[in-house]
Order: C-alpha cells, then sequence, then structure tokens
C-alpha cells in the first residue's frame, strides 16, 4: 500500500501533540513582565518537548522518504511510535507544573527512552519490508545515535533521583545530537 495515509497521519497526530502542550503554557491574569515568571519551567519543559516533536517529525519525514511502500506491521509499528509521543504533552505538563521534580523528569525520561526504542522498532519493521539491501536499510547503518541515545536516557532516567537538573540537562545532549541533522538517508537517497 502507498504511503501517503501514514505520512498524512502521523503528520496530523505530531501537529495535535504541540497543540496540547502548547495549551499548558496557561495566559497570565495580570499584564505585568513579572506574571509570566511562574510560567517559565512549564515554558523549557515545551520548549525542549517541542523541540523532540520536531525531532521526530524530521526523522520520520526522512525515514518515510525512503520507502517506497508500507504494510500492515509498519503501520502498527508507526501507531506504536505516536502512543509514545502521544504521552509527551503528559509528562511534559508534569515535569514543569513540577518545576523539575525526580519522579515527573523520571517519567519524562521513560516516554523519551520508550519513543526512541519504538522508532527504532518502526525502522527495524521498513527495513525488514524493503529489504537488507535498500537505501534505507544502507542508510541507518549500525545507528549509532539511536543506540546512543537509549543508553543515555536508560542513565537518565534513575539519575532523576539523584539530581533531576543532571538527568534534564541529558535528555537535552540527546536533543543537541539530533538537531544535527543526520544526513545519512538523504545522501543514501541521492546516490
Amino acid at each position: 500500500m502507498g504511503k501517503g495515509r501514514i505520512e498524512a497521519f502521523s503528520d496530523g497526530v505530531l501537529a495535535i501533540i504541540i497543540t496540547i502542550m502548547v495549551l499548558e503554557l496557561k495566559i497570565p491574569h495580570e499584564a505585568e513582565l513579572t506574571a509570566l515568571q511562574p510560567l517559565i519551567p512549564v515554558f523549557l519543559s515545551y520548549l525542549l518537548s517541542f523541540v523532540y516533536i520536531g525531532i521526530y517529525w524530521n526523522n520520520h519525514h526522512h525515514l518515510l522518504q525512503a520507502v517506497r511502500q508500507v504494510n500492515g506491521n509498519v503501520l502498527w509499528a508507526n501507531l506504536h511510535l505516536l502512543f509514545w509521543l502521544s504521552l509527551i504533552p503528559f509528562v511534559t505538563g508534569w515535569t514543569g507544573e513540577n518545576h523539575s521534580a525526580a519522579l515527573p523528569v523520571a517519567f519524562y525520561g521513560g516516554v523519551l527512552l520508550f519513543a526512541a526504542i519504538a522508532y527504532y522498532i518502526l525502522t527495524q519493521v521498513l527495513i525488514a519490508y524493503e529489504g537488507r539491501d535498500s537505501a534505507l536499510a544502507i542508510a541507518v547503518g549500525r545507528d549509532w545515535k539511536g543506540k546512543i541515545s537509549v543508553v543515555i536516557y536508560a542513565i537518565a532516567i534513575p539519575l532523576a533521583f539523584l539530581s533531576s537538573w543532571l538527568s534534564l540537562g541529558l535528555y537535552v545532549l540527546v536533543a543537541v545530537m539530533w538537531l544535527i541533522p543526520d544526513r545519512r538517508i538523504e545522501r543514501a537517497l541521492l546516490s
């Protein structure tokens, strides 16, 4: 089956996720700049989550550009990824509203960890469908960045109970790693 519907559906879900997250930013009742100060933790958690959703949207787009078609297994693997991404607004709000307390930060990392695993599964299902010698399989290669991300999340989750700020710093580190564009799929498609 064609891949257009999965792309459109996924784009719509990601747009809704961003919309839900921004609705957590409550409008102050005062017109002074100081009224924004209590929103800083919520805004910072929103900012990090917005970046993560953007990273997933960008990489998901590249991933689907590298394949010709999808099948039922791909649809389910994609829904699995979207499930974990749909939890980001909840953990974003929980983390921001509780000023980065340990448990919400650990849960935030858990959602990031399972989203990364789901993305890996989606990639593997696409490679299995396209073939081990496909452009996607060659482009993904050993996927060191993906594997390193999972390890960092696994370290950051228990670290949240010692220092939620160090844990959040590791989440930011992973986001920065992925902000540097991964051109493997683009290069594979051009060759």
